[in-house]
């Protein structure tokens, strides 16, 4: 049975090479999320820093499990920890 993901909500920054390296990994398989720029909007950044106790991005939230500054290979080794059955 595959884990069904409700909700993915990635706080990016515009220029940040990591949160556009995260949006295409994502993309690559397919994968919707929801995009929160914290340059452009406050009160996502003000979310985001609550919920990763740092400004920095990206900072991935997937169903309340928060992923923070992170680059592809945490990313992965963090979707096949917790969204990976096979």
């Amino acid at each position: 049975m595959m884990l069904e993901v409700v909700k993915i909500r990635l706080f990016i920054k515009p220029h940040c090479g990591w949160c556009h390296k995260a949006m295409r990994w994502l993309d690559e398989r397919g994968i919707k999320y929801e995009t929160l720029d914290v340059i452009a909007d406050a009160k996502a950044m003000d979310e985001m820093v609550k919920l990763s106790g740092q400004t920095l991005a990206p900072v991935m939230d997937v169903d309340g499990k928060i992923l923070a500054d992170f680059g592809p290979e945490e990313l992965e080794r963090f979707w096949n920890k917790n969204f990976s059955h096979g």
